[in-house]
């Protein structure tokens, strides 16, 4: 009876804290995907790696064109037993004699083993002894094991039984989800956003890839050569031979600890192959490694051994890409690993091998908004050098493209799109008595083109005025480390920066999101006095060269801003309350309030506590569901808006992750929606709403009363409230319960917080709870359980 003892204490768990709409068990979250992407047009089997993915129901992914569901939930594999490799030994054999008896031209039939046929193991215990029936060993490489082929048989031998499997096992990887993929043939290539969802929420997103060429998975062992030799063959066999791969392929793959993977090809002379590494793209950061991606290297053999290409990034791009002109016909093998010759199961990798085209450099990096902009690009396989850019007016200030050689897209491109006058740069400009004139506000598009060249450009200024210059070219992929320097008429440098970074903390707060080294310049400065002043732009090496392209930005301080909302995956039961962090990225200056909003939602979505006060940077905010849940899942879109020089700014709020890199940084790297799964539930969530005016006004010193309105009066008796994350000075004392709902009192220390702070509190609740005590057990603890949380509190601190 103490199982169902247990069943029944977690449905009444169940209903204890869903409250308010949140519950404290673990969030699923998924770690890789393998492979990370498909071609369009067919139908393929992926796994979704990661931690507390049981339970997983549903399959989202972003785009139209693809659709997926779940196979089946595969749990973490810990060392095998002795029956269970004997009842896979025993398998493979049969599947492999299968194969060979088809090569041989005799008729085998093969199929699981009868009951009576399974091994058993006895099992002992203080009660009696019985038999159990072993069963293989839950992996997804035994799916559909019938149908496998002798190459695919060695596959799951070397993964199964080799040493390279008896590590410890990482809880964060180490459960699955097979899924099955359904790619429309018209379907969009390009990155999509794959989430998985289950009753306990809503995963992270992941990248998953629909590509145009055909793919392959790897196929172990081939650490030392491409197609190696099959062990325990009969002599009476004669196996077929291997055929090397026709281009252009898509090779996935995963490295694991000390892993070498080799794929063989066939390539004619005078093919320009472009042979282009997904790693670090696929999953940007891991959180438990250094550097804190996948470092990967290829190299390419000719068909007698020897190096003839290798490559180990692609400037400052950690995914390699090799480019070579094959010299004559024949096979030649490409070999992927780890640096420094690490792995685990998010080690994955996409590799696209073939004469696709591909783009080395731009230019110009960008263009006014509605004013024609065509770039030219070189490259590899580009059978045109002009590409148009969309420049329609717009709040997306960096934009992405790609050349088309028929169907196939090449590598995409970053460009900006601005509003303010533009212009070139013209050569010589190499000194102040040779400096391109300019007048202000102008975007300059320029080349650092040669190895220690400079450019300087020359502008009048008045005393008292606060002149931006700022270098956009690492953001849109150009090799530019730059450097910048203001200097006076009389060659005093007032202001230089060479790497423009902001961070809170260990939290990087670019825009971007995955550039690690901020190489772009910024600068502000107030001019001293009435005169002629110069911009110097450098790259900081001393490198130079047609790739080498920037966008310039000379200007009046004039004041910006752009938003980032975490997290991107929202789940929540009908009703509930779940709370969200929205970063305010400032620019030029700009510190005053930003107004957040919900734009286009549907009915039932409220956003609590939206507003980002003057001069502060983050802020947490709360989300309130509709008490009906939607058929599907919903993107929502969050806006800020603020008056910026007598006009009213607005942009988008960026759905963004929190993600850690190595053990210590932090990055806010943006996804392409922020999804909302509203639960459907039994129970539902009691409305809260907070009672009279807003913000709350707290004296320095002093206390304020905060009324809330809500029902079940019983269980209200029983919770106790915390501020979750406040500020510190700020507390919550004498909580009670009122015939309306709930009062307490929120207390401001004038030694730690002063007057005029402004900010959200979070308000949650929690409950006592007593297991009941199992027969024989002693008498159980009491447990601590969260409800969830009230809508945000806005406060300010006043003078007493």
């Amino acid at each position: 009876m103490s199982h169902i003892r247990i069943l029944l204490f977690a449905v009444l768990l169940l209903c204890v804290t869903i409250a308010w709409g949140q519950t404290t068990i673990n969030e699923p979250h998924i770690g890789y995907l393998y492979p990370a992407g498909g071609q369009k047009g067919t139908v393929v089997q992926i796994i979704a790696g990661g931690q507390f993915l049981r339970g997983a129901t549903n399959v989202y992914i972003s785009g139209e064109g693809v659709s997926a569901r779940v196979v089946q939930y595969i749990r973490p594999i810990r060392n095998l037993q002795k029956e269970q490799r004997q009842l896979l030994q025993k398998r493979l054999k049969e599947v492999r004699d299968m194969r060979y008896a088809e090569l041989s031209g005799k008729s085998r039939s093969g199929s699981m083993p009868s009951k009576k046929e399974l091994p058993t193991k006895v099992v002992e215990n203080k009660d009696a002894t019985k038999t159990e029936e072993v069963k293989l060993p839950d992996h997804q490489l035994l799916y559909d094991m019938d149908n496998k082929s002798l190459r695919e048989l060695a596959h799951i031998t070397s993964v199964l039984f080799f040493p390279r499997n008896k590590q410890q096992l990482n809880r964060q990887l180490a459960e699955s989800v097979l899924i099955e993929i359904t790619i429309d043939s018209d379907a969009a290539p390009g990155n999509r956003e794959l989430r998985l969802a289950s009753r306990t929420g809503l995963t992270n997103p992941m990248v998953f890839q629909v590509g145009l060429s055909p793919e392959i998975r790897e196929l172990e062992p081939n650490n030392r050569k491409a197609y190696q030799e099959l062990p325990n063959v009969p002599k009476t066999i004669k196996l077929p031979k291997e055929k090397p791969l026709e281009l252009p392929v898509l090779l996935n793959g995963q490295i694991m600890p000390g892993d070498v993977d080799r794929f063989r090809f066939r390539a004619q002379q005078g093919q320009k192959l472009v042979i282009e590494a997904h790693a670090r793209s696929l999953i940007p950061y891991l959180a438990d490694a250094v550097p804190g991606w996948f470092q990967a290297t290829l190299a390419l053999y000719d068909d007698r051994g020897n190096e003839v290409a290798f490559a180990d990034d692609y400037r400052f791009n950690p995914d390699p890409v090799l480019f070579y002109q094959i010299p004559i016909d024949g096979e030649y093998e490409l070999e992927i690993r780890d640096s420094i010759y690490r792995g685990r199961e998010d080690f994955v990798y996409r590799i696209a091998v073939g004469e696709q085209p591909f783009i080395t450099q731009t230019f110009p990096l960008g263009g006014k908004a509605g004013v024609k902009t065509v770039a030219s690009i070189k490259g590899w396989n580009l059978p045109r050098t002009r590409l148009p850019l969309d420049t329609r007016p717009g709040d997306d200030g960096i934009r992405q493209t790609a050349y088309h050689k028929g169907k196939q897209p090449s590598n995409a491109i970053l460009y900006a799109v601005d509003t303010l006058p533009e212009c070139n740069e013209t050569e010589s400009n190499d000194t102040t008595k040779d400096a391109q004139q300019i007048d202000l506000p102008r975007i300059i598009n320029g080349r650092i083109d040669r190895p220690n060249d400079v450019d300087v450009f020359q502008f009048k200024g008045r005393a008292g005025d606060e002149v931006v210059a700022e270098v956009y070219s690492r953001r849109l992929n150009s090799p530019l480390d730059s450097l910048l320097r203001l200097t006076d008429a009389s060659g005093n440098v007032l202001k230089w920066n060479d790497d423009y970074v902001i961070k809170d903390g260990h939290l990087h707060r670019d825009m971007m999101g995955l550039v690690t080294h901020h190489a772009d310049s910024y600068l502000l400065a107030e001019l001293p006095k009435n005169g002629t002043y110069y911009v110097h732009l450098a790259d900081a090496q001393h490198h130079g060269g047609e790739a080498y392209g920037y966008r310039l930005r000379v200007a009046p301080k004039g004041g910006d801003f752009a938003l980032r909302v975490v997290p991107s995956s929202i789940s929540v039961r009908i009703g509930g309350i779940v709370p969200v962090c929205v970063h305010a990225l400032r620019k030029d200056g700009f510190d005053g309030e930003i107004e957040v909003v919900l734009k286009d939602a549907p009915a039932g979505f409220a956003l609590n506590g939206g507003r980002i006060p003057a001069g502060c940077d983050r802020i947490r905010m709360t989300l309130t569901a509709p008490p009906k849940a939607p058929d599907k899942p919903v993107a929502l879109q969050l806006e800020g808006r603020a008056r910026i020089g007598g006009q009213t700014v607005s942009h988008p709020a960026v759905p963004a992750d929190d993600v850690m890199q190595a053990y210590l940084y932090r990055h806010l790297v943006p996804s392409q929606e922020l999804m909302v799964v509203v639960q459907k539930s039994k129970w539902r969530v009691p409305p809260v709403e907070i009672a009279g005016r807003s913000p709350v006004r707290i004296p320095a010193g002093g206390t304020a009363q905060v009324r809330i309105k809500t029902r079940k009066r019983s269980v209200l008796k029983e919770i106790q409230l915390e501020l979750n994350e406040p500020p510190e000075g700020v507390s919550l004392h004498d909580v009670k319960v009122t015939p309306e709902g709930l009062a307490f009192r929120l207390k401001a220390d004038q030694d730690t917080i002063k007057s005029g702070f402004v900010d959200n509190l979070i308000v949650e609740a929690f409950r006592e709870f007593t297991p009941k005590q199992q027969e024989g057990k002693p008498a159980p603890q009491k447990q601590r359980y969260s409800m969830g949380v009230f809508p945000a509190i806005p406060i300010e601190i006043v003078q007493r």
